[in-house]
């Protein structure tokens, strides 16, 4: 069981599984990088966080998602070598924006799908329960 979900994890999260760019827990490496594990917490902590905070401005996910991308490329471009601290940092950060993108473009796909319900069938009752997606 654990091979399997050690195996979703780097397909899921596209991990290069380094060692040194991985913890380790009482000599055994972690199925996912540093920077993956934070993403994984992140996405962890952003789904009951979505239940309060319902919906996030695209400035805050782009704010949330820069740390990444900069370290990131600023480690690609140059001589630059993070650490696993700041890897699994700006991971967490990414794991929160990661979740309210997805939640965006989830409520664009049902504001589509209700507006073509509402075109074809504007009688149908399915549209009064989604009323405030409209």
């Amino acid at each position: 069981m654990y091979k399997k979900i050690e195996k979703f994890l780097q397909i899921f999260f596209m991990c290069h599984c380094r060692a040194d760019r991985s913890f380790f827990y009482k000599g055994k490496k972690f199925p996912i990088c540093a920077r993956c594990t934070g993403e994984l917490i992140g996405i962890l902590t952003a789904i009951p966080m979505a239940f309060i905070i319902k919906d996030l401005n695209w400035f805050y996910i782009i704010i949330l998602s820069l740390p990444l991308i900069l370290d990131g490329f600023i480690q690609l471009l140059t001589t630059y070598e993070s650490n696993n601290l700041k890897r699994v940092i700006t991971g967490f950060l990414f794991g929160i924006a990661f979740v309210y993108i997805f939640l965006k473009y989830h409520y664009f796909a049902l504001k589509i799908s209700l507006n073509i319900i509402e075109n074809i069938q504007p009688n149908n009752p399915i549209l009064e329960k989604y009323k405030e997606f409209l």
